[in-house]
């Protein structure tokens, strides 16, 4: 599988996105935010940081850029799209995904390591770090969620210092091939970081994007 990094201005974490892609399937590219064509990837991270500055409101000027419309078509078609922090606030406001990031409850950045749970059941152990990652929807949409299925992470017991509605860590698209998630599996792909559950949020994301 041949994965695609999107870099924006003001991306920070697209060359351990990239590093990640490499250790999960051995060859990755990056992408700049001005390309019209993914050239031919298999799968796309949208990655962490800052993109254009974050001005207006957090991935609210990245969706517009030119590579977002090729993703956008991209996951349309059945591609497998990830989006991590930074990336997964790109996604939803981009429509690719439901709900928003708000700021976190305590309106302050936290960095720490968290313990996950995914839709099976499955512990993982993965930093996170960000100002703006409390998940929110309305009720209604939580519900809808719940019910689909589309509810891919969550914090574990006590694990939810952002005050994400639902304890929602991620989520993905109704299709399954779109998933979004504000904890950081990229810096989770190394015995020397403590920890490879990341990797796991890699492979989850090619086999959904081959079911798609």
């Amino acid at each position: 599988m041949i994965w695609g990094v999107v870099q924006f201005p003001g991306s920070c974490d697209e060359r351990d996105a990239l590093h990640a892609c490499e250790v999960a399937s051995g060859e990755a590219r990056l992408i700049w935010h001005e390309e019209r064509e993914l050239g031919g990837v298999d799968a796309v991270v949208i990655p962490g940081g800052f993109s254009y500055g974050d001005y207006l409101r957090a991935g609210a000027i990245a969706r517009f850029s030119p590579a977002m419309e090729a993703v956008a078509g991209f996951a349309a078609a059945g591609g497998p799209v990830l989006g991590i922090c930074n990336g997964f606030q790109v996604l939803c406001e981009a429509g690719l995904l439901p709900g928003a990031l708000l700021r976190n409850e305590e309106l302050r950045f936290i960095c720490r390591q968290v313990e996950l749970v995914d839709a099976g059941g499955g512990r993982l152990s993965i930093p996170a770090k960000h100002g703006e990652g409390r998940y929110h929807a309305p009720e209604d949409a939580l519900d809808r969620l719940e019910a689909n299925g589309q509810v891919a992470y969550r914090y574990a017991t006590d694990q939810n210092f952002n005050g994400s509605a639902r304890d929602i860590a991620g989520v993905s698209n109704e299709a399954g091939n779109v998933l979004g998630l504000m904890p950081h599996p990229e810096h989770a792909v190394d015995p020397l970081t403590g920890s490879t559950d990341g990797l796991r949020v890699f492979e989850a994301v090619a086999a959904a994007g081959a079911r798609a």
